[in-house]
């Protein structure tokens, strides 16, 4: 769903030290690979946080220039620190990099996306870094910048230059949409930063699914990180029907799509894993043209960062007719319940519940109950009987809404509310 937010233009940084690139790094989207978004950085607490003063600003000077889509533009790149820079990007496929203590402008690279057509999403969450540990430090592309566009492109950039790494891909970018049955330019994007994992960069996307059975496959790659050579790639809509979970989709298989991860993935560099959160088959809302659980579709799948095999997975909304995608990158956290320590994988989720999982097994650490739900649906409809609840205490009420629950500025407001 295309949001109507204005573009938040300025990139600031608020301080009351200088910074130290030495410890300070935030390399990832999540600070780490884990999506734990955790710094140990104590030079601002509760007892100084009225001294806080914007050292800088930045404009990126985004606003949409010559776009069909300009009034969806949004602002939603997490910068990712590096060696004293800080890397980020705008919806239309710009890249950036400043300098963290000043906010100087070191770079700037135009991906190229066309303004003049319509995109299921106007929007990027910043871009991925990575460092060949086989190339010196200075050498051309020793460090990398990985950009995915809307346009459904990667791109390898130099870190230090800006200038793009000829030797990966198709002279510096590898096109993406190529093998997920593409449709017109602009329903198949990438939103969110890749992962890293070693030399492999793993990347998701993001689909325009509301308008038809037949989209774009949610495909799932992973390539070299040096040459962009694709190294697997894993489809969320099983075609081969010694796939377990083929029976799942008792119609439509062949024929749906989407399913795809398009918030940011996580990895587990120890065991070699990669957690992806997928989203709602083609269309969203109904499913008559997919009958059954739909399984690997809203998921949490862990897949081999080596091969792309599926590990395990745990499906948290069966046959969704709601757009209930996993909106949220799984957050990978050691924690002790019951005396036992687990190695767990936190996923939140648009029904407001927290599911959490042994990361290596995929074995609920909280239980998860499957409950009858309301049944009924439109003709051709076929609806789930049970839908799996954590016993966790959801993050927001499940009470049905009521005429009470109306809200509007003023009072015709809410009466239209009410009606």
């Amino acid at each position: 769903m295309k949001s109507r937010i204005p573009s938040l233009l300025a990139a600031s940084l608020l301080a009351c030290a200088g910074v130290n690139a030495d410890n300070d790094d935030w390399p990832h989207y999540g600070r780490d690979a884990g999506g734990t978004r955790y710094s140990p950085l104590e030079q601002i607490d509760a007892s100084n946080l009225h001294r806080l003063e914007i050292a800088w600003q930045f404009r990126t000077g985004e606003l949409g220039q010559g776009a069909e889509d300009a009034d969806s533009l949004t602002f939603e790149a997490t910068p990712v620190l590096r060696d004293g820079a800080l890397y980020f990007s705008t919806a239309f496929g710009t890249a950036f990099a400043i300098d963290a203590a000043t906010g100087e402008e070191l770079w700037r690279f135009e991906s190229g996306v066309p303004r003049d057509i319509d995109y299921a999403e106007v929007v990027s969450r910043g871009v991925s870094v990575w460092h060949d540990p086989a190339r010196e430090a200075g050498a051309a592309c020793a460090t990398r910048v990985y950009l995915g566009n809307i346009a459904g492109s990667l791109y390898a950039i130099d870190a230090s230059t800006g200038e793009a790494c000829r030797e990966f891909g198709d002279g510096g970018f590898v096109d993406l949409r190529r093998d997920a049955r593409p449709r017109e330019l602009g329903q198949y994007t990438i939103t969110s930063p890749p992962a890293v994992a070693g030399d492999r960069i793993i990347v998701g996307s993001a689909i325009g699914d509301n308008g038809s059975v037949r989209v774009e496959r949610g495909i799932v790659r992973a390539l070299d990180a040096r040459s962009g050579q694709v190294l697997w790639t894993w489809d969320p809509i099983p075609v081969d029907s010694k796939d377990p979970a083929y029976a799942t989709w008792e119609a439509g298989a062949e024929v749906a799509g989407g399913a795809n991860a398009w918030p940011p993935l996580s990895v587990d560099v120890e065991h070699g894993l990669v957690y992806v959160p997928t989203g709602t088959p083609s269309p969203d809302f109904y499913g008559g043209e997919r009958a059954g659980d739909n399984a690997y579709a809203n998921s949490l799948v862990a897949l081999s960062v080596k091969s792309g095999e599926v590990v395990w997975h745990r499906q948290l909304v069966h046959h969704d007719l709601w757009d209930y995608d996993l909106p949220a990158q799984p957050m990978l956290v050691d924690l002790t319940k019951d005396g036992r320590r687990y190695a767990a994988v936190v996923q939140t989720t648009k029904t407001g519940m927290v599911f959490v999982f042994d990361r290596l097994t995929g074995k609920p650490i909280w239980p998860i109950e499957e409950r009858p739900v309301p049944q009924g649906g439109v003709a051709g409809e076929k609806l789930s009987p049970t839908q799996p609840f954590s016993s966790l205490p959801p993050l927001v009420s499940h009470a049905a809404i009521t005429e009470e629950d109306a809200y509007g500025w003023f009072w015709f407001d809410t009466r239209g509310c009410r009606k």
